[in-house]
């Protein structure tokens, strides 16, 4: 009994002076750190030579009149599509596939996510604190029609950071960005 009190005494002690090292820290810091809003960019070791947050190389996607095209409007359920907004986000875009499977992306990557958007996987944009957004086109039957051609500029700026505009619509956990102004002339 006394051991167990011992013990128990001698716990209380080492978590208190833990408390105490931890409060001390935290006052010399200015307070705790400030919170990451983003889950992270997975194997960070994996870098971008092309473009950066800062300054992306450059635009992909037009900024809409609206929301919603009419193609979307009248592909909808009674012609309520889901909400959304139109907005911009600066991120790298990646291949959304390889990057959720093995965490690859970067420069080292671009060439495997090249084929993969050419062997058509889905396309994906990850903002800098590892925000996914999956990026395909707006315009609802063509893009259904293969009448769309941003496929091409996403093989062409895969593992480049770029400012990439269009609608945002989110649910279920789930980010899309749909731009709009690849349609096949």
């Amino acid at each position: 009994m006394k051991t167990f009190i011992k013990i128990s005494l001698s716990t209380v002690a080492v978590c208190g002076m833990a408390f105490t090292l931890m409060a001390q820290g935290e006052k010399k810091s200015g307070g705790a750190a400030p919170a990451k809003k983003g889950p992270g960019i997975l194997q960070p070791q994996m870098t971008v030579e092309t473009g950066s947050y800062a300054k992306p190389h450059g635009t992909i996607g037009q900024k809409p009149s609206a929301v919603w095209t009419a193609t979307t409007l009248g592909a909808s359920v009674d012609g309520k599509p889901n909400q959304a907004r139109i907005g911009t986000v600066v991120g790298e875009i990646l291949d959304f596939s390889c990057y959720l499977q093995i965490g690859k992306h970067g420069e080292k990557h671009r060439s495997c996510a090249q084929k993969c958007f050419q062997a058509g996987q889905p396309i994906g944009l990850m903002a800098e604190d590892g925000t996914l957004y999956m990026v395909m086109e707006e315009e609802h039957d063509p893009r259904r029609d293969g009448l769309t051609d941003f496929r091409r500029a996403a093989i062409e700026h895969a593992a480049h950071i770029m400012e990439v505009t269009g609608t945002i619509s989110q649910h279920g956990g789930y980010r899309a960005i749909y731009v709009h102004g690849y349609l096949k002339k």
